[in-house]
């Protein structure tokens, strides 16, 4: 039985990102689009500049895809903070219907995949989706404030300071300005609890739900790994990642080969100090923009899988004993040049 495998026509108009100073310091800092050395972005607080960096990284993908707000139908936007607050101040100032998500990591993939479907399927010729993460914000909401100057576990990973934007269009438009990329299949994660309870190890939070989904894809799509250039989860980390290679190898499936974590690729793992690699909304979002599109778009990459996993957890759920529920949403990305058409 499908139990969620959607075939899509959807094109990557244009994208665009925002990230702080670690982030332009590591191995893909290059790529991005906008950057403030101390990630503040001219505003007073932490929160503000998350906002910020939404508000910064929609207007670059707006200017990229020549577009205005008017060509929006609808944005979908999310972040780590209560109530998304991120992204409902950071896009004040747009003129286009808002639709707010919490998918926690995964809000990336999750806002791809919902306005790849409603362009695929005619409601509108374009959407947008937006996310982003702050350490410093993360910091204070899910663990202590930086001024406590608490110890980080080997397997604790470090927010990505940064915002992604992108432009969704229905790929049957000859669009103007648009990117070499394709959605083209979709599937959303089921949440899974696997008896985790350390917020200090997402990672292993999140392994098997993106082991859920990908065993899912496989047979769903008659598929296997070496279909694939790459395969790519946002963001287990080292730990996660590892875990997740070891899962699937159990289930009969190796995809050592393929994979990577979005996690491990954004950092210099101990030039940074980063212990477990990078988590946050705004990892997968950054990676992708700055990193997986201009591969694809170029033709090095034909066909990958792109996963935004998430750890649907509050610290008073933790405080009250509860595991750490995760998810992750998968996306099939394809070079223009090269898609195929799904009957």
């Amino acid at each position: 039985m499908n139990q969620g495998l959607i075939r899509l026509n959807a094109t990557i108009l244009s994208c665009g990102t925002a990230v702080g100073g670690k982030e332009k310091e590591g191995p893909l800092g290059e790529g991005f689009d906008l950057c403030d050395p101390d990630g503040r972005f001219g505003q007073k607080t932490w929160e503000g500049a998350e906002s910020e960096m939404q508000r910064l990284a929609l207007n670059v993908a707006l200017k990229k895809g020549a577009c205005k707000e008017s060509d929006i139908g609808v944005l979908f936007a999310g972040d780590l903070l209560n109530q998304c607050v991120g992204s409902s101040y950071g896009l004040l100032s747009f003129n286009i219907p808002y639709l707010g998500l919490y998918g926690a990591c995964s809000t990336c993939a999750e806002g791809l995949l919902l306005s790849s479907v409603l362009v695929s399927y005619g409601v509108y010729p374009r959407c947008a989706a937006v996310t982003s993460s702050h350490f410093c914000s993360a910091e204070r909401q899910y663990r202590t404030p930086l001024e406590y100057g608490s110890q980080r576990a080997p397997t604790a990973q470090w927010t990505v300071t940064g915002a992604g934007a992108f432009l969704v269009g229905d790929a049957k438009i000859n669009h103007v300005g648009a990117l070499s990329a394709k959605i083209t299949r979709a599937l959303p994660g089921i949440v899974c609890e696997c008896g985790i309870h350390d917020a200090a190890n997402m990672g292993a939070a999140m392994a098997p739900a993106a082991a859920d989904t990908l065993l899912r894809f496989f047979k769903e799509s008659c598929t296997r790994p070496a279909d694939y250039d790459a395969i790519l989860t946002g963001d287990l980390g080292f730990e996660g990642g590892d875990i997740l290679l070891d899962l699937m190898r159990a289930e009969g499936v190796d995809m050592t080969e393929q994979y990577a974590d979005c996690g491990c690729l954004i950092y210099e793992r101990k030039k940074q100090d980063v212990h477990g690699g990078g988590s946050g909304c705004g990892c997968s979002a950054v990676v992708l923009g700055g990193y997986l599109l201009p591969r694809i778009c170029s033709g090095e990459w034909k066909r990958i899988l792109f996963l935004s996993t998430g750890a649907m957890m509050s610290p008073d759920s933790l405080k009250q004993g509860q595991g750490i529920p995760a998810v992750a949403h998968l996306l099939e990305l394809e070079y223009a040049g090269g898609v195929r058409v799904y009957e």
